[in-house]
């Protein structure tokens, strides 16, 4: 399903944000735990070693008050650290991270006699895990509500975006009705965008349509004079320059003939007259219409229900372009409910291949020269009765392939 794909897309917006948000949450709060760690513990070391001096002097009082012996210490029993301040200072405390256990010293030089007492810390280290503990365990409970919330507060604009997305491709493949349905005003800035779509739709199908009424409104203006041009040939005297005037006129009259079905086309006058017609003769009467040489081969004898006058149109126009454009022998074949038309020529050109056929653009000069509605009208007429018109260029020689894929509804014998 797209919404499937959309959401396992990992490169997409949505999972970025989501990867966005879990960063800066865990990187929060690691350097809260940081903080709070190096706090807790400075704390603990400065209350420790205050400790550790208020139990030597308490040691020393009570041995002056009770005669009791002083907390005499052993040089080779303290650390040197330790040692190295007292031989400074006078006076030094250190902190000893075990084992057995972990403890603070406080020493004293006096009257001669090194003095020396231990607290023991392991209290302190304790608290200080258990409250790293309680740190990464609430740390990976808040990752774990912000990353889904995050997700979820997301997925809507995602979807509304990707909603935009789906408008401006059913725009692009030529659905000219397609809207967001976003509303124009108010909102955030996928609003806007949406809003700004909408727009561009509304203006390319009003360009279009004017466009579609400027050529239906030349060709139906140019058929009056036309026929005009048409009868005054025919009364011209036999001659090398009146062969010459019909064969324009002819041309003239073929362009102005397509521009009507063109503009017939895109206004969506074409009705379809279906019938059940034998394919391969159909096809074969085509090309004889032609008077262009093709070799024509059947497989079986398919039947179709279509529109014959239409799809003898879609034949002709093809097997035309094939010999315009293309190179001989040009080869006319009927399969099931596909008729494939190939010529040796240099194929279709890459944009043809990528957009389609465009009326008044024949491709690369490879191809020819031509006003390039054949193929245009040949792929109108296929819409009309329900047909796929594909274009592509033959693996081996580099020939150009049409291939018409009628809608089932005959039975093939």
């Amino acid at each position: 399903m797209p919404i499937v794909r959309a959401l396992l897309n990992l490169r997409s917006l949505h999972w970025k944000i989501i990867l966005l948000v879990s960063t800066a949450c865990a990187a929060m709060a690691l350097t809260v735990g940081v903080l709070v760690h190096e706090s807790t513990l400075r704390r603990s070391m400065h209350e420790g070693a205050v400790r550790a001096v208020e139990q030597l002097d308490l040691a020393q009082r009570d041995a002056r008050r009770t005669g009791g012996p002083a907390p005499l210490a052993v040089p080779a029993e303290l650390p040197d650290a330790l040692l190295r301040q007292v031989e400074r200072h006078g006076r030094g405390t250190y902190y000893e991270d075990g084992p057995p256990a972990p403890v603070y010293w406080a020493a004293e030089q006096k009257d001669g006699q090194l003095l020396a007492v231990r607290t023991d810390m392991t209290a302190d280290l304790l608290t200080r895990q258990a409250l790293d503990r309680h740190l990464w365990k609430y740390s990976l409970v808040t990752l774990a509500v912000v990353i889904p919330a995050t997700a979820l507060a997301t997925e809507l604009p995602a979807r509304r975006l990707r909603r935009v997305a789906r408008t401006a491709r059913r725009i692009t493949a030529g659905d000219l009705e397609a809207r967001t349905g976003m509303g124009r005003r108010g909102g955030d800035e996928i609003t806007e965008i949406a809003a700004t779509v909408d727009v561009m739709a509304d203006s390319l199908r009003d360009r279009l349509a004017g466009e579609q009424r400027f050529t239906a409104d030349v060709a139906h203006e140019l058929r009056t004079p036309l026929m005009g041009l048409v009868t005054s040939a025919g009364l011209l005297p036999e001659g090398e320059a009146t062969d010459l005037v019909r064969d324009r006129v002819r041309v003239l009259r073929d362009l102005v003939e397509d521009l009507l079905e063109i503009s017939r086309l895109d206004a969506g006058a074409e009705r379809v007259e279906p019938r059940r017609v034998p394919l391969a003769e159909l096809v074969e009467e085509s090309v004889a219409r032609t008077g262009l040489p093709a070799v024509v081969t059947a497989t079986g004898d398919p039947v179709a229900e279509t529109d014959p006058r239409r799809l003898d149109r879609i034949v002709t126009n093809l097997v035309v372009n094939a010999h315009r454009h293309g190179a001989t022998p040009v080869e006319v074949g009927v399969s099931g409910p596909t008729v494939t038309v190939r010529d040796h020529g240099p194929g279709f050109p890459p944009d043809l291949l990528a957009h389609g056929p465009q009326r008044f653009r024949t491709g690369t000069e490879q191809r020819g020269r031509g006003h390039g509605l054949g193929l245009t009208i040949a792929q109108g007429q296929a819409k009309v009765i329900g047909a796929r018109l594909a274009f592509r260029n033959h693996p081996d020689d580099g020939g150009a392939v049409a291939e018409l894929r009628l809608p089932p509804g005959g039975n093939d014998r």
